[in-house]
């Protein structure tokens, strides 16, 4: 097997062979500022004097990677020393093929906090810009991304304070695997305990066939100009979250598809991507390269409702702030499509409003305003064109601008299986697909392919048909009352316990009102029958009938009829249900607000409906807070939908969907997608309770939207049934039992601790980790009648499932620990060991809960099963949500008198005490430590937590990695304290502690 300096050494001679200059020469600080000083004079034809380089190194180089890579993008000003003003660029804008491409290995960084030694790197015109992290075959590719995270995090490092601030891309191989990733701040640049990992991604070809051998993938990929493509073309800087994006590969080739489609005016073309791609993030990407084309008048990017409208635009803003601006209304529209201004050539508009401006009968002529454009090049990209391109509007465009080119991206496409438009031409009548109204398929990304790549989840679905007399035919309803109770049964189930969050869709405006007010009465009578009734928050959203809106007659509320109407648009059941009854309906849903305002204390008001809309979709996303972030009763479990939220809504925390209407084809197939985004390992697919039977439905949607592989196409979308789940869990358990007899010891919890040796350790983690993913499908399975519940308690009760937990996650701290401290000195098994420990979390056991318990058990209430101190901290130590304060927890909870009843308030303000008391006395020993007075120590953290810039980095970026929690953040500031003291004190001179400034 290749030793690592062989693989690097074939690695750079491939690299040399495609052209870059490799330079032995720079393996430290000192050689890479002289070339880069080189390579910018010869770029900028100027010569610097020392003093001026020193100052220009000084003003580019910056912690801050984002504001780092907006100088490397855009044209800079440096003052030079007889006062003349010089406009630079760090690399050759205008064509980055042109830069110089250098590699350079091995060099080695020497800051006063770290002496790191890095891989190889790329050069651009003298800046390290790429980093590649090379392992041997036998070692995983996230082992070199956690080293590079490592770098990143330890205090001091050079991506802070040398040019290596501007690097934009990590690779990592073992020569058979091959990731990339993007660049980011600290706190966008972690691994943490909920297993939310880096966006990392492989290459592939059109085909979406995966390229990751370290030779293809550096002959197609880090070619000179595609790599520079790759950095000034497909790397998004997000501006509203100071977050560097690198697209995924079908993105760029739907990009590139687009725009070379224009350049050589090859017609219009549609973009099959699924749900959940990254759709917005590809069109404002096509649109912004668009910009630059000065034979294109505008570029529209048209949506069909006024929430997308909305939800597009703050995407596009993300992305580039003030690119794109409000269409408060069809006049703006118009004036903007009339404007030169260059800020005007991207614009965000509805469906609507773009039918109106050209629809000649209105009253204020914006068709005839207009008539200048009718001759000039337009650029149309619709979302979602199925919805918005199948009518009237399509030929309006088409007719008024002749030189357009119309692009539509689309999830679902409409072919003629699904197709509902009919175009009739003499005696012959065909269907309306999207081929036909776009043309050409660009290139496609699939659901198929989504779920191959793990962009987004698999299905569950629960064909629930009732029981005994209840029991409905496929496609028939159920009494609603059977469905009602079916939910309350399987909600918590279905969702983890409540860690994430559901969406019942109805047939109609009745049903939802229907529903909300039996799911509010079921409730209301088990909180009665039961006190200590864990009731779910419920709310339903469905649009108001805007003629009554409309009624006061004042402006106002002609304009939120207006908008109602506007809303309306794609929402055919609810445009038709309210023109029956609409009084009635009325009332409902201002009871349905009422009841909202009384639960969240919010006021919301039927006539401003989008601002109650925009509110529920908020909080069914707040489901990410844990409960003492943001209490439980302050999220929505269950949203009654009848339209609205099954398209265009996304939220990682939403992974149920209850289903009491007939769904087919794109339709189904864009409500279930709504389940089906990817958080971690505690979300293993998304679900689905249909209470209509519809398989049939189902199977038709998949073959029709599985893209090539229609075979395969259920196999891949669907989780395995239940049987065949429990089969491979029962295998996996007694796989772990023999694991232990081959090591002389019992198949128990607590003979793990005797496991000798790391290697015996890594393998407990590997196989004990194979028992809880499959613990965790199991666990949301909502079809598992009694028998099999049984089955799955006699693999492995749960009380030993759960002592097991603990030693898991005990023996995984432990080596992931000396992973930490010994990096490339730790034992080749422990680096070898993918580091993605599974850990288990539930939204049920968190800081609340566990401060319930010991309140039970210490009041010893009536009714009551009273916990031992030990079953409570064995609880804590087996679920990993309070895994950073579970030292201090169990502290805390052995300290405490269990005769004493204490109320939960009471237990929560003694254990904050308890914990500044803790971290007092670790203060008091590092006092000691260096003979200072406590409280001199004490007023200089409150300093230097607030303000202090110490190594070039503000003290809070040193500590944003470290999102693991408050006990991995107060130990971080401890080490801090140990580093800095001693330095700060000798720098005092003798002075108390308590006067020192920062830098002084």
């Amino acid at each position: 097997m290749a030793k690592e300096n062989q693989i690097e050494q074939q690695f750079i001679n491939q690299l040399v062979a495609q052209k870059y200059t490799y330079r032995s020469g720079i393996i430290d600080r000192k050689t890479l500022e002289l070339n880069f000083r080189e390579k910018f004079e010869a770029l900028n034809r100027v010569r610097l004097s020392d003093n001026e380089f020193i100052r220009l190194r000084e003003e580019i180089i910056t912690p801050d990677v984002f504001l780092a890579s907006k100088k490397l993008r855009e044209r800079q000003y440096f003052q030079r020393e007889d006062g003349t003003p010089l406009h630079y660029m760090l690399v050759n804008l205008k064509d980055w093929c042109k830069n110089d491409f250098e590699v350079i290995s091995q060099l080695k960084i020497n800051t006063e906090n770290s002496n790191q030694r890095y891989d190889v790197i790329l050069l651009l015109n003298g800046l390290p810009l790429v980093q590649i992290e090379l392992k041997k075959l036998d070692i995983s590719p996230r082992k070199a991304m956690q080293q590079i995270i490592d770098y990143k995090n330890e205090p001091g490092n050079g991506y802070g304070n040398t040019l290596l601030c501007f690097m934009q891309l990590f690779i990592v191989s073992n020569r058979t695997n091959t990731y990339y990733f993007s660049n980011n701040k600290n706190k966008h640049f972690a691994f943490n305990a909920d297993e939310q990992f880096l966006p990392i991604y492989q290459l592939a070809d059109p085909d979406n066939k995966k390229i990751t051998h370290i030779e293809p993938f550096t002959q197609k990929f880090l070619e000179k100009c595609t790599l520079g493509e790759m950095i000034s073309k497909y790397m998004v800087l997000v501006e509203s979250e100071q977050k560097i994006l690198v697209m995924r590969p079908y993105q760029i080739y739907a990009v590139k598809a687009i725009v070379d489609s224009i350049e050589q005016y090859r017609g219009n073309g549609y973009i099959w991507h699924t749900t959940g791609s990254g759709k917005t993030l590809t069109s404002f990407k096509a649109a912004t390269l668009l910009k630059g084309n000065n034979d294109i008048h505008k570029c529209l990017f048209v949506v069909d409702r006024k929430d997308l409208d909305r939800q597009t635009r703050e995407e596009f803003n993300k992305f580039q702030e003030g690119s794109v601006e409000e269409n408060t209304n069809t006049e703006t529209l118009v004036r903007r499509l009339l404007s030169d201004d260059y800020t005007d050539k991207v614009i965000v508009t509805t469906i609507q409003k773009l039918g109106l401006a050209l629809d000649g009968t209105q009253t204020r002529n914006y068709k005839e305003r207009l008539e200048p454009l009718s001759d000039k090049r337009m650029i149309f990209i619709f979302d979602e064109c199925h919805r918005s391109q199948f009518g009237e509007n399509h030929r309006a465009i088409k007719d008024f601008f002749p030189n357009s080119q119309l692009f539509g991206f689309t999830g679902t496409p409409i072919f003629e299986e699904n197709a509902t438009y009919k175009i009739r031409e003499g005696e012959f009548e065909t269907y309306k697909t999207t081929k036909s109204v776009f043309e050409n398929e660009l290139p496609k990304y699939t659901i198929t392919h989504a779920i191959e790549d793990k962009n987004v989840l698999r299905f569950h679905i629960d064909y629930f048909k009732g029981e005994g007399k209840h029991q409905a035919k496929p496609g028939e309803a159920l009494a609603q009352q059977a469905v009602v109770d079916a939910i309350i049964k399987k909600h918590d189930r279905a969702t983890n316990n409540r860690r994430f969050n559901a969406v019942l869709a109805t047939s109609s405006i009745n049903d939802a009102i229907t529903y909300y007010r039996l799911l509010k009465n079921k409730q209301k009578q088990l909180a009665e029958e039961d006190p200590d009734y864990n009731a779910f928050q419920i709310t339903a959203v469905f649009s108001p009938p805007a003629q009554l809106i409309a009624k006061d007659g004042n402006q106002q509320s002609q304009k939120n009829a207006a908008d109602i109407r506007q809303l309306q648009e794609d929402l055919d059941t609810e445009r038709e249900d309210n023109k029956h009854n609409p009084e009635e309906k009325k009332r409902a849903l201002e009871e349905i607000i009422a009841d909202y305002n009384k639960q969240f204390k919010t006021h919301h008001t039927i006539n401003e409906f989008d601002l109650y809309y925009q509110d529920v979709q908020q909080r069914i996303k707040d489901q990410k807070y844990d409960n003492k972030t943001l209490p439980k009763d302050k999220k929505i479990d269950i949203t009654i939908v009848v339209d609205m939220l099954l398209t265009g809504f996304d939220s990682k925390y939403l992974n149920t969907l209850y289903v009491d209407k007939n769904l087919k084809y794109h339709g189904l197939i864009q409500a279930f997608s709504r389940t089906n985004r990817v958080l971690n390992d505690t979300k293993p697919y998304g679900n689905i309770l249909d209470f209509r039977s519809q398989q049939d439905s189902v199977n038709q949607a998949i073959t029709l939207f599985s893209g090539e592989d229609k075979d395969r196409a259920v196999k891949i979308w669907m989780v395995e049934p239940a049987p065949v789940v429990i089969e491979q869990y029962q295998e996996a358990v007694a796989a772990l039992g023999e694991f232990m007899k081959e090591h002389n010891l019992v198949n128990e919890p607590q003979e793990v601790y005797n496991l000798k040796g790391d290697a015996a350790r890594i393998a407990f983690v590997k196989s004990f980790k194979k028992v809880q993913k499959l613990k965790t499908e199991l666990d949301q399975y909502t079809d598992l009648n009694d028998e099999q519940q049984e089955v799955i308690e006699e693999i492995l009760p749960t009380e030993k499932l759960q002592e097991f937990r603990s030693s898991y996650i005990e023996t995984a701290k432990q080596l992931r620990e000396i992973q930490q401290k010994q990096g490339d000195d730790a034992p080749s098994e422990i680096q070898e060991l993918d580091f993605e420990f599974v850990l288990f979390s539930s939204a049920i056991i968190d800081y609340d809960y566990i401060m319930s318990l010991i309140a039970d058990s210490t009041q010893q209430k009536p009714n009551k099963q009273k916990m031992s101190r030990e079953q409570i901290i064995n609880l804590l130590k087996s679920h990993s949500n309070l895994m950073d304060e579970e030292e201090d927890f169990s502290d805390f909870i052995n300290q405490v008198d269990w005769s004493v009843g204490q109320t939960v308030e009471e237990l929560k303000n003694n254990f904050e005490t308890f914990k500044t008391e803790k971290h007092e006395k670790e203060l008091a020993t590092i006092a000691r430590k260096n003979g200072l007075e406590t409280k001199h120590l004490k007023t200089f953290v409150a300093v230097i937590m607030e303000r202090m810039i110490f190594d070039g980095e503000h003290l809070t970026d040193l500590l944003e990695p470290l999102e693991l929690g408050w006990k991995e953040r107060r130990k971080r500031e401890l080490q801090l304290m140990e580093d800095l003291v001693p330095q700060l004190k000798k720098q005092a001179e003798g002075r108390e502690i308590s006067g020192l400034q920062p830098y002084e």
